[in-house]
Parts: C-alpha cells; sequence; structure tokens
C-alpha cells in the first residue's frame, strides 16, 4: 500500500474507533448548549425522577442538560437516586448505602408515580450515561466523598464522557475525582451562608460550573458578573414557574433547573432557545435511542 493512503486508512480507523462507547478516548467535542434547560431529575413531572424513563423523555423533550444524582451501594456500586432511603421512589425501605445493588435492583421504582411505569429499576450510573447523548450537559450531582469522586470520575473517563460531563459535588468528591483525572470538570456545591463567599470560593477553586439557589436578590447581577468574568457557567436551582425563566435569562443565569420541562420549553421557545436536536454515538442510535 502507498505510504499516503495508510496514513489515510489510518486516520479514517482513529476517526471511526476514537468515540466508541466504553472507550478511554474522548471523542470529538460536539458543540454543547450555550444556555438553557436542565430538566432536574430528568423530566420528572410526568415521569418517575431519576430513571431511564424520565432521561429518555428529556432527551426527546429537547433538554439542554440533565441533572441526576449518584451515590453508592452498600458493595460500592453507583446508582441513581436523590434521597438516602429508598423510601419516597420505590416500594422498598432502607438506606441506599445498607442495601447492595442487586437488592436494589429488585425494587420498583416507577409505580409510585403512575402505573404506566410498573417494573422501572433503579438505574447505574453506567447506564445513564450509556443513554446520553454527546451533545447535552451532563449535570452529575453526587452524592458522597473522596470514594464516590474517584469512582464517578473513573465511570466518566470509561465511556469517554469527560467533554460533557460535570460532577457536582463537594470539596472531598472533587479531590477524589481529579486524583483519577485532573481535567473533572465540577460545579462546586459547597454552599456559603453568604452567596459572595460561594461565588469567591468557587472562583478560586476553579470550577466549571456553580449553582446559584434562593431568592433572586438585587445582588444576583453582581454574582452573575464576577462569575461570568471568570468564564465559571452558572446553573440556578429554585425555578417554580416556567415564567420566572425570563427573569433568570435576563440576568445572565445560563442553566436553570427545572422541574416541568414540556411549559418550561414552551417558554424557551419564545426567548429564542430551541430544544436540542440530540446526537448520539453510532452504537447508541440502535439500542438506546428513545
Amino acid at each position: 500500500m502507498h505510504p499516503s493512503l495508510r496514513f489515510l486508512v489510518a486516520l479514517l480507523f482513529l476517526g471511526l474507533g476514537g468515540a466508541r462507547a466504553g472507550s478511554n478516548v474522548q471523542p470529538a467535542a460536539e458543540v454543547l448548549p450555550g444556555r438553557g434547560l436542565c430538566a432536574h431529575r430528568g423530566a420528572m413531572s410526568t415521569h418517575p425522577e431519576n430513571t431511564l424513563a424520565a432521561f429518555r423523555e428529556a432527551i426527546r423533550c429537547g433538554a439542554h442538560m440533565i441533572e441526576f444524582d449518584a451515590q453508592l451501594t452498600k458493595d460500592q456500586k453507583l446508582v441513581i437516586m436523590h434521597d438516602p432511603t429508598v423510601n419516597r421512589t420505590t416500594n422498598g425501605k432502607g438506606k441506599v448505602a445498607a442495601l447492595t445493588f442487586q437488592e436494589l435492583r429488585q425494587l420498583d421504582a416507577g409505580s409510585w408515580k403512575s402505573p404506566d411505569f410498573k417494573g422501572e429499576q433503579i438505574p447505574t450510573l453506567e447506564e445513564t450515561l450509556a443513554l446520553m447523548p454527546v451533545n447535552i450537559w451532563l449535570n452529575v450531582h453526587l452524592k458522597g466523598d473522596e470514594a464516590a469522586g474517584r469512582q464517578a470520575a473513573e465511570v466518566l473517563v470509561q465511556q469517554g464522557r469527560l467533554q460533557q460531563a460535570f460532577l457536582a459535588c463537594n470539596a472531598a468528591a472533587a479531590k477524589g475525582a481529579q486524583t483519577v483525572n485532573p481535567q473533572i470538570l465540577i460545579c462546586n456545591m459547597e454552599r456559603q451562608r453568604d452567596a459572595w463567599d460561594y461565588v469567591e470560593l468557587t472562583v478560586s477553586r476553579k470550577a466549571a460550573f456553580i449553582q446559584l439557589t434562593g431568592k433572586v436578590s438585587t445582588n444576583m447581577p453582581g454574582y452573575v458578573k464576577e462569575l461570568k468574568k471568570h468564564g465559571v457557567r452558572i446553573n440556578y436551582f429554585g425555578t417554580v414557574q416556567p415564567e420566572q425563566l425570563r427573569t433568570l435569562f435576563a440576568l445572565g443565569i445560563e442553566f436553570p433547573l427545572v422541574n416541568d420541562l414540556a411549559a418550561s420549553l414552551k417558554v424557551a421557545a419564545t426567548l429564542g432557545i430551541a430544544p436540542v436536536q440530540p446526537v448520539f454515538r453510532r452504537e447508541e442510535e440502535t439500542t438506546t435511542r428513545p
């Protein structure tokens, strides 16, 4: 084979193989949204929160970011669950940290929302990431410290999601994650009593994201200006009514977390924010696409 042809074949092989799910090679980054809606625990107003069903619906609707909660089981498996116990969102009882993965897997995590979701299981972090398109932000709210951070980072690296996923976590979890890969994106979740302290701490830690919360005060424009100066993207938790989005976006907040995704997308559309048309990896298009 001619040397130049051999070079072109090698380039083609790298281009096709570099983004495989489960590969340690990070694929070329898709263009990620500059602002939009974060589906809080998936499409949780209509689907059982933190389940694959809720994530599929959020993707179908066109969410710009999806938030989900991850924590370790008794046998050190990262599963998707918000509460420290399974009592509220499954047919079981007990602490997540006191139950094994297999015990959790037997629970029904859908019927509490509607009989239509009977049999929905608690997903793993791996399953959740494998479902996701490559052109939205993935907001992994990590419940845990250094060990959880290390394990979450290993999964993100293994699945090639470093370009789009970030860990919303405390300093201990961030430290654990960054021992695995210093390029892991962090959202500082150590909120301070005074919001300026929170802003300054986030900037000093060189975090990629912050999650502001609470009442929209007269100080908010100042927080936003300071954060943008340092390249920190801004999430906001506490959006009760979709119409509040107009105020938040006008302030420069990029990603409000919303529970009612469908209604919020209608408001966002009036502001020129279109739903995301999801882009999937080749393998995922035939196996996990909604």
